[in-house]
């Protein structure tokens, strides 16, 4: 059995999400990555690797992208051929070169949305339009009226599977949606896929979007990661997939001499990852969904506030509007919370919280939230 109990100390380590309230009363709960342990395996590759003192030049192991392939079908019941694999050293670099390869005509998304789909089109001189999803009873849902009526002279749609920050991981019946609509408007389609590992429904199974059918493949760019998954984002490595050839040399062609490989401590510790922690990521599952499930108890509890079942991620998007705050997040760090501010995702009003924590943490998390939202009471 893993051990995802014991608090990890990461003051010390030069960790952005610590250190950024360092030496403050605030527990930071904001940026996507992990307060656990690296899993022991990917330690002892990264060890190994360092024995050798080498930190030249690399390249991906042989393996590596059959691995990879192999990780996919298994778990996801995609098959894909390793000839198919873009690796890029980060994810936010594949939205990027996305926008610059494919977003000449303008870019689409719906919010709110993980930040860089916001900035990356801009970066890039394309136009971007939002769509809002739907805050409906059931939960976030896509605005098919308002996605149709927004595409236009667009010719990109860049879509968040499962979808940051809501934690939708969308049905059969939504993305076969999306594949005849973007048949239809004739759209390209990137799709970030890197939480597709973390769906937190016992009895559901991540579908890629490309997996929709060879027409949606071949207008498919799929955009995935071991960094969330396997808790290393700080390694630098990703990768795009793509069965179109002529997509794949678009996106070679737009990272050229500007975007460089993945570092050589990045290789070991995906194949690691990949190949050797599918244990660890199952229990890992295992005790988000425990997680989970306090979280969202705990919220239910704690009107105004309001939040969706949380089907995917280890992030929890919380509607605080009618707290009457302008700035809610300002308010929670006052009281001990470092959460990730909603306007950034072009929802203010929301916060997320990050819950992939040992549950102690997370206990005392729930604590402060409570009395956060008791000092907005008046006092009787």
């Amino acid at each position: 059995m893993y051990d995802f109990d014991t608090p990890h100390d990461r003051s010390r380590s030069g960790s952005m999400k610590w250190d950024k309230y360092a030496g403050r009363d605030i527990l930071p709960l904001w940026v996507a990555d992990m307060d656990f342990a690296a899993a022991p395996p990917i330690v002892a590759a990264l060890q190994a690797h360092l024995a050798m003192a080498d930190l030249g030049y690399g390249h991906a192991p042989q393996q590596l992208a059959a691995t990879v392939a192999d990780f996919i079908a298994a778990t996801h019941g995609w098959q894909i051929d390793p000839d198919w694999i873009v690796w890029l050293p980060g994810l936010v670099c594949g939205l990027n070169l996305a926008c610059r390869a494919f977003g000449t005509q303008g870019v689409t998304t719906l919010t709110p949305v993980y930040p860089p789909f916001l900035s990356a089109p801009g970066l890039a001189a394309q136009q971007l339009t939002t769509v809002d999803m739907l805050d409906a009873p059931t939960g976030w849902q896509i605005d098919w009226a308002g996605l149709q009526a927004a595409l236009t002279t667009q010719r990109l749609l860049l879509l968040c599977n499962p979808h940051n920050p809501v934690g939708r991981a969308y049905t059969t019946e939504e993305l076969q949606r999306l594949a005849t609509l973007a048949e239809e408007q004739d759209l390209l389609v990137c799709s970030d896929e890197i939480h597709a590992d973390l769906l937190l429904d016992q009895e559901r199974r991540h579908l890629p979007f490309a997996a929709q059918g060879d027409a949606a493949a071949r207008r498919t760019v799929t955009l995935m990661a071991p960094s969330k998954t396997f808790n290393i984002p700080g390694l630098g490595c990703a990768f795009a997939i793509a069965s179109n050839p002529q997509l794949r040399r678009r996106l070679q062609q737009a990272a050229a001499g500007i975007v460089p490989h993945p570092n050589s401590l990045a290789w070991p510790a995906a194949l690691a990852a990949y190949r050797d922690c599918r244990e660890w990521r199952l229990q890992l599952l295992e005790y988000l969904r425990g997680n989970r499930d306090l979280l969202q108890a705990a919220i239910a509890r704690l009107a105004p506030l309001r939040m969706h079942a949380i089907e995917a991620t280890y992030l929890a998007w919380i509607d605080c509007r009618s707290l009457g705050l302008a700035e809610p997040q300002r308010h929670f760090e006052a009281h001990g919370l470092g959460l990730s501010d909603g306007s950034d995702f072009g929802a203010p009003g929301f916060v997320r919280l990050n819950f992939a924590c040992p549950r102690s943490r997370l206990q005392l998390a729930l604590q402060r939230l409570e009395q956060a939202v008791a000092a907005l009471s008046p006092a009787p």
